[in-house]
């Protein structure tokens, strides 16, 4: 048995939506006659029966396929093809012309009205088949191709999704990392790594920056009478005093316990400028804090001794810098707690 040419074979469209193919024409035996031809074409038939029902389907529907006949009462075909040839969507449907009038004028006008073929009644099957077969198929491939442009979209959304996804789990990771845990202040490991930098661009652009030491006084007392949950109140309060005494660009870390580190950067010209910011956050330190204790609500006072290093007056690197605060800090407690003291001397590497 020889097998029928793939164009006059019906177009199966596995996956995808059923074509429609609109077949216009006045009169209901021509409609009767194309619909009969093309049964087995594999896509779904839909009649219209003048002009207006024409575009009133396109505006409802959408079609692969439209057989408009040309000689019809009203709106002849020419007509119909123009005014869907100016509608953003039917504009891209084709459209196949069927006259008894074939000569070159008609077809050049059909051409020009936005038809892509034209076909002579009586209509041949084998080539009405033919044709309409080649229309499915381009169809076919076109549906394929935005189907799986439609894919390649969703699955490229899905990964930029993961991809942020990830990215932030992994600052959250390194968030928790370089940050203490209860008072969500930079820990030892990021302060490290910001006073790094802050001694790069102090470097850069010679100019001086101060590394103040804060130890605070009377925090064990707290923790001994009211237990270790006041005692993580009282240190998230501090925190946020110091978060507020000091810019936005400056690090507040806690080092460990109750002790934490300020680095001041771009405001600092003068050690005694640095010592009057250091000793007005040692009085917002000191100020009363209202805290919920095992007793009911409770006032908590403490103190803060603070040591002060200007880079690179008493120290020109990390370590050095870190120690000459930490020695003035030493040196506030021994003089009585509660107070601001200036790093003495220079520290070298």
């Amino acid at each position: 048995m020889t097998e029928a040419p793939p164009s006059l074979l019906p177009v199966v469209l596995t996956g995808l939506p059923t074509p429609k193919i609109l077949i216009v024409d006045d009169h209901a035996p021509n409609r009767l006659a194309l619909r009969r031809l093309l049964a087995k074409a594999g896509a779904e038939l839909v009649e219209a029966d003048s002009g207006n029902a024409a575009l009133a389907a396109c505006l409802d529907q959408h079609f692969a396929l439209i057989l408009l006949d040309v000689n019809m009462p009203e709106m002849d075909g020419f007509e119909v093809a123009q005014l869907l040839s100016e509608d953003d969507t039917s504009s891209r449907t084709p459209i196949i012309f069927i006259s008894a009038a074939y000569d070159d004028l008609h077809r050049l006008k059909g051409y020009g009205s936005g038809a892509v073929d034209y076909i002579a009644k009586p209509v041949n099957e084998v080539i009405l088949r033919s044709k309409v077969g080649v229309f499915l198929e381009l169809y076919r491939r076109k549906a394929e191709l935005q189907a799986a442009l439609d894919q390649l979209y969703l699955h490229s959304q899905s990964l930029e999704h993961e991809i942020e996804l990830r990215r932030a789990s992994e600052q959250e990771v390194w968030h928790r990392a370089s940050h203490d845990a209860l008072t969500d202040l930079p820990n030892r490991m990021l302060f490290m790594d910001r006073l790094d930098n802050a001694i790069e661009r102090a470097r850069r652009h010679d100019r001086p920056f101060a590394l103040a030491y804060i130890d605070i006084d009377g925090f064990k007392p707290v923790n001994d009478t009211y237990g270790h949950q006041v005692g993580d109140e009282l240190l998230k309060a501090i925190a946020g005093r110091l978060r507020s005494s000091v810019r936005h660009e400056d690090t507040v870390s806690r080092l460990g316990g109750d002790e934490f580190a300020v680095i001041l950067e771009g405001v600092i010209d003068t050690a005694s400028a640095a010592m009057r910011l250091c000793e007005s956050i040692g009085r917002e330190l000191r100020r009363p804090y209202p805290l919920q204790t095992p007793d009911g609500p409770g006032i908590i006072e403490i103190g803060a001794s603070i040591g002060v290093a200007i880079f690179p007056d008493h120290a020109d690197d990390c370590d050095p810098l870190i120690l000459a605060a930490d020695q003035a800090m030493y040196r506030a407690k021994r003089a009585g707690k509660n107070r601001c003291e200036m790093a003495v001397g220079s520290i070298s590497q």
